[in-house]
């Protein structure tokens, strides 16, 4: 039953890694752990998992520094404003993407976090 679930938190539910080998990366993630992996697009492939996917970027454009936990929020305008009053920093303003729309933040230690809303 759905009595005790509760309404849908803002969670980690997608990391994305820097993928400069994308080839190498999907290859390794297939016959490592079994991942189906989806291309969207010549330098971008992932899970569909519908749990915590993972997401490969191979645009170094695109790409972080380092792993890129996302967090899917329910309002995304809301949630920068939220990010923006505790004291986060937003470093990449919303933008949209297959799926979605997104935005990148700096927390108070300088990691680098994206939140986003589904389409």
């Amino acid at each position: 039953s759905d009595l005790n679930k509760e309404p849908m938190m803002p969670r980690p539910d997608f990391i994305e890694l820097p993928s400069p080998d994308l080839a190498a990366a999907k290859a390794f993630y297939a016959q490592a752990f079994g991942w189906g992996i989806a291309d969207y697009g010549p330098a971008y492939s992932c899970t569909t998992t519908g749990g915590v996917d993972v997401g490969l970027q191979d645009d170094p454009a695109q790409a972080t520094q380092g792993p890129l936990v996302v967090i899917q929020v329910p309002g995304l305008d809301a949630a920068a404003a939220a990010v923006a009053a505790a004291g986060g920093a937003i470093i990449r303003p919303a933008f949209a993407f297959p799926g979605g729309r997104r935005f990148h933040f700096r927390d108070p230690n300088g990691n680098e976090l994206a939140a986003w809303q589904p389409a």
